[in-house]
C-alpha cells in the first residue's frame, strides 16, 4: 500500500452503442452479469450470482482469478431500484454505496455512469479503478450490436 488511506471517489463514465433496455438486464440478470463481471483474467461462475433486484434485495456474486484461484466476493444489498434508470447497491443504510444510472441517449446509445466511494490509499484506488474500468470493457464486448439501417442478410 503507499499512503494514507482516506476515503476516494471513483466515477465512470461510458457510452455504450446498445438500448438502455439491454445495459439495465446486462446489470440484472445473472447469466449477462456473469459474463462480463470483474477485470480481464477473472471470471464470474453464473452458479455463484444471486441478483433479487429491488430494494433489500440481495446483490451476491463471487469473481475468480484465472491465474491462482484468489476470490473476489461481492454479498451486498440493492438500496434503490428504478428500472431501467438507476441500481443503488453497497452495505448497510446509510453507509458507502455504489450507484449505476443508465441514461438513454436515443439511437440506440446509453450512457452508463458508476459512482461510488472507497476507503482507500492510492495504490489501492488505482486498482479499483483500473479493475471497474477492464469490466466495463468487457461488459461492451457483451451487449447485442445493432445493426446499421440497410444491412440485410
Amino acid at each position: 500500500m503507499s499512503g494514507t488511506a482516506e476515503l476516494r471517489d471513483i466515477i465512470i463514465t461510458r457510452t455504450y452503442d446498445a438500448p438502455r433496455a439491454e445495459v439495465w438486464k446486462a446489470w440484472t440478470e445473472p447469466a449477462r452479469i456473469a459474463a462480463w463481471w470483474g477485470k480481464r483474467g477473472w471470471r464470474t461462475p453464473v452458479e455463484s450470482v444471486t441478483l433479487d433486484v429491488r430494494p433489500g434485495g440481495v446483490f451476491r456474486l463471487n469473481s475468480i482469478a484465472d491465474a491462482d484461484g484468489s476470490e473476489m466476493p461481492v454479498d451486498t444489498i440493492y438500496h434503490e431500484v428504478v428500472p431501467p434508470e438507476r441500481l443503488s447497491f453497497g452495505g448497510q443504510p446509510g453507509g458507502r454505496r455504489a450507484t449505476v444510472t443508465f441514461r438513454d441517449l436515443g439511437g440506440g446509445r446509453t450512457e452508463m455512469t458508476f459512482t461510488s466511494s472507497i476507503h482507500a490509499d492510492a495504490e489501492l484506488h488505482a486498482r479499483a479503478l483500473g479493475g471497474l474500468t477492464s469490466a466495463f470493457d468487457r461488459l461492451a464486448e457483451q451487449l447485442p450490436r445493432p445493426r446499421p439501417e440497410g444491412t440485410f442478410r
